[in-house]
């Protein structure tokens, strides 16, 4: 459980800035989305495919922009 404990003289925007870097750098908000809703097995099999697609494709296209591996450099 994260903790955040505001300090003497300490404004409250302050502290509720600290919370939530606390709680981005925990992943707790996308754990929270990744759980709220059930997913099949195959469902999650599907979702993590598709996922994993779309990275290649995208590093495939960062590739291309660089020079990189099929640009014939």
């Amino acid at each position: 459980m994260i903790q955040v404990t505001v300090r003497e003289n300490e404004p409250f925007e302050k502290a509720l800035r600290r919370f939530r870097r606390k709680v981005e750098r925990e992943g707790i908000r996308k754990d929270i989305k990744k759980n709220s809703v059930y997913l099949k097995p195959g469902e999650r099999r599907r979702l993590k495919q598709r996922l994993a697609e779309k990275r290649r494709r995208k590093a495939a296209r960062r590739a291309a922009r660089r020079g990189g591996p099929g640009r014939g450099r």
